[in-house]
């Protein structure tokens, strides 16, 4: 589980094809690799991705087809900005709220404009996951925690103070961008204990 606080920002620094998939070399930047261990559990972009190979300068993981199809990872090149948080443990404030690192979907970003000393961003979201979208409700956008300002049938924007703006790689999106997103769990399992054609007889 992850809390969609960004820890750090690496970069890509290899990607290898493999049967069909990929093996993706990351520069883990400020996020330190000391605690860190084969098999952990690292968020890239909101993506929960497993740690095959470590050293002090970052890690390597693999990336499946299932990934790649759902996913920015597969488009991004060798030295793209990427956003990393370790997996939550025991103890850990949640500062955020509670992520899969399983991202739903591709959204896309339609504008991006000032609003005071944040800047305030325009999602458009597929259909299958707009539903799940609420106002002042909580979405990952490449792994970020943020909260709806506005949800529409296929839209939603939200704020980026600051800090948000600094610590992550959201202020470099240009409108058309593709972004990673994973809504809210709750919505989903509100929705499956909800839907009476479901339940068992």
């Amino acid at each position: 589980m992850f809390t969609g606080i960004i820890q750090s920002v690496g970069n890509i620094a290899a990607l290898e094809p493999r049967g069909g998939d990929l093996r993706l070399r990351i520069r883990s930047g400020g996020l330190s690799m000391q605690d860190a261990a084969i098999g952990d559990s690292i968020a890239v972009e909101g993506v929960c991705l497993t740690v095959v190979t470590l050293d002090d300068d970052g890690f390597e993981a693999d990336i499946s087809r299932e990934t790649l199809g759902l996913t920015t990872l597969g488009s991004k090149p060798v030295g793209a900005r990427i956003n990393l948080e370790k997996a939550l443990t025991l103890g850990q404030p949640l500062g955020g709220h509670l992520l899969s690192g399983h991202v739903d979907g591709l959204g896309r970003l339609l504008s991006s404009r000032q609003d005071a000393r944040s800047t305030r961003l325009e999602f458009e979201a597929p259909a299958e996951l707009a539903r799940y979208i609420a106002r002042k409700g909580s979405i990952a956008v490449n792994g970020v925690s943020l909260t709806v300002n506005i949800a529409s049938a296929s839209e939603f924007d939200v704020n980026l103070v600051p800090h948000t703006l600094s610590a992550t790689t959201l202020a470099a999106l240009k409108p058309g961008d593709a972004v990673n997103l994973e809504v809210d769990q709750i919505a989903r399992y509100l929705e499956r204990l909800m839907n009476k054609d479901e339940r068992p007889s």
